[in-house]
């Protein structure tokens, strides 16, 4: 009976001792200890709210995690440095088509920087976010590691804070004070001062002129009645002549339309007189040729009486005898 805990025991043990290896197992394969690469990154600001732990992400997937961050002095440029260590897992990226067999020297060379970011905005906790900055500079720190170094770029935050730095509030302060003062020499000249009096005058001119006006139009009033009344009548009494005038223009037509006619009847007729086969025609020719020869005679008549203006007399004389 004495046997049966003893089995009992040996068994569990060994369940227990098969239990922790295959979880061992598991861990030393989930966690990637054969595949991980230790890397570092050099960052100037502050890293505070980064701790041991932190994610190492590429635009949120988690490919490592933050094992040491270092504080190293710069002795030549008596320089701060925060140097950050990381395990880096390439196996955590699937990768597609041919590729080179070195993924973190193929990612660096296209662009892969790492840089601070937030966690969360209640916590102030930082991660470090790798992405891709292909317009930045590749910028290797010197310093004493055999890993391998991902270059980095300055956080936005960062970028402002630099830019607040280079600003001279002082400058700023005394441009500000210099237009303080000399608004305060223009508020006090002679000419601001005076302002409030022109533009009391101004306003009172106007005052007049617009009474006046006021009275000129109250004056002018019956006088543009009296012009719209006669408007109104000249308009009225051309409203009523139009009618008639309409129907005389349509009389005049109609005699134009007459007369037209009458007009090509006459172009008819002369057309007809006209032909050569015609016997007015004839007679007209004849008419002409006698009116020709009566004229040719009454011609020597008029030059023989300019010549010898007494043969009439004398010829009448002959005659009586």
């Amino acid at each position: 009976m004495s046997e049966k805990p003893h089995t009992v025991a040996i068994g569990a043990f060994v369940a227990g001792a098969v239990l922790i290896a295959v979880t061992t197992l598991l861990f030393v394969l989930g966690s990637g200890f054969g595949t991980k690469e230790k890397v570092v990154m050099v960052f100037d600001g502050s890293v505070t709210g980064l701790n041991i732990g932190a994610p190492l992400a590429i635009r949120g997937v988690k490919v490592g995690q933050v094992t040491d961050i270092e504080l190293i002095l710069d002795s030549d440029n008596l320089e701060l440095i925060m140097l950050v260590e990381a395990d880096f897992d390439p196996g955590a990226i699937r990768r597609r088509g041919a590729a080179n067999d070195d993924l973190t020297e193929e990612l660096l060379n296209r662009g892969l920087r790492a840089q601070l970011n937030t966690q969360s905005l209640l916590t102030g906790l930082l991660y470090i976010q790798l992405d891709f900055h292909p317009q930045s500079e590749l910028v290797l720190r010197d310093i004493d590691s055999p890993y391998f170094q991902f270059p980095t770029v300055p956080s936005d935050l960062e970028r402002i804070t630099r830019k607040l730095q280079d600003i001279d509030f002082g400058a700023l302060a005394e441009d500000v004070e210099a237009m303080v003062e000399q608004f305060y020499a223009v508020a006090s000249s002679e000419d601001v001062q005076a302002l409030p009096r022109q533009a009391t005058a101004a306003l009172q001119s106007l005052t007049s002129l617009s009474e006046e006006l006021r009275a000129q139009l109250a004056s002018s009033g019956p006088r543009l009645d009296s012009v719209l009344d006669e408007t109104a009548a000249t308009v009225s009494s051309a409203h009523d002549e139009l009618p008639r005038l309409s129907e005389l223009i349509e009389s005049n037509l109609q005699t134009l339309e007459i007369a037209t006619d009458t007009f090509r009847q006459a172009m008819g007729n002369v057309e007809d007189l006209a032909s050569q086969d015609s016997a007015t025609l004839y007679r007209l020719n004849n008419a002409l040729a006698e009116l020709a020869r009566a004229g040719r005679s009454l011609q020597a008549l008029a030059r023989t009486l300019e010549e010898q203006p007494e043969s009439l007399i004398q010829g009448r004389s002959q005659n009586k005898r």
